[in-house]
């Protein structure tokens, strides 16, 4: 065979020897997809599925407590007991709560009286305004939920009011004898009722915002350790709208 003839092979074989290998390459590249996506697959299914088959839901434990793995429907029922099923933390805010704002309104309603600023007079009709109906509201709640309606120490309706004797006031513990934050003693509340002008507003003053700082630390506890969704959200407004007045009366001082 002549160089000229050895030349004419090579070139009729080139093509086909460069198709062979485009073919490799791309089966290679097929096979490496193939197994990245098996691979992948495997991590994104962990192996633990939810119980019945279907969609998973992870479910975050509480401090200290793993994650679960619920199906859609044991996810949904769980939020419905959870949401049907006040808990301890809940029935103590509420039923503290109800005994603290009344003392509240003995201030409140001592202000109204003796009061010089007409500042701490519009302040004092404000808190009031604002706390009556949260008492409703937390009274309504009970009886919802099994409870007497009354909260606090279940003097009824005449504890909203600073002028039925000491309902309301000079208690420095709830009904179960723990230690409520920022009430007012006996004496801090014999000290408001006999003081008058300048001097009763300064006291006032004094004593409603450290009542409000313990309604905001009760409500930042029942935030973190209670269940209802209802109780949540009246511990927020009471947080925000003390928090506010809280401000206000510290640069009325």
């Amino acid at each position: 065979m002549t160089d000229r003839h050895r030349s004419r092979l090579s070139a009729r074989a080139l093509p086909s020897a460069s198709a062979a290998l485009a073919a490799l390459t791309a089966l290679m590249a097929l096979m490496a997809l193939m197994a990245l996506m098996a691979l992948t697959g495997c991590e994104d299914g962990s192996g633990e599925a939810a119980p019945g088959g279907g969609p998973s839901v992870i479910a975050p434990g509480r401090p200290g407590e793993a994650a679960e793995t619920l199906s859609a429907e044991e996810a949904r029922k769980a939020g419905e007991e959870r949401a049907d099923k006040p808990n301890a933390a809940d029935f103590s805010y509420v039923t503290r709560m109800i005994e603290h704002h009344r003392q509240a309104l003995v201030m409140t309603d001592l202000a109204e009286e003796h009061a010089d600023s007409g500042k701490v007079r519009r302040l004092a009709d404000r808190i009031s305004s604002a706390q009556r109906p949260e008492i409703a509201a937390m009274r309504a709640w009970l009886k919802r939920n099994g409870g007497d309606g009354e909260g606090g120490d279940g003097h009824g309706e005449h504890g909203d009011h600073g002028d039925h004797g000491d309902h309301g006031g000079g208690h420095d513990s709830g009904h179960d004898g723990a230690p409520m934050p920022g009430m007012a003693t006996e004496e801090q509340l014999d000290e408001l009722r006999a003081a008058r002008g300048e001097e009763f507003d300064r006291l006032f003053l004094k004593l409603m915002i450290a009542h409000h700082q313990g309604a905001v630390a009760m409500a930042k506890d029942v935030t973190a350790d209670g269940e209802d969704t209802q109780v949540q959200e009246m511990a927020g407004d009471v947080a925000v709208q003390q928090t506010a007045e809280i401000g206000r009366m510290r640069a009325m001082l």
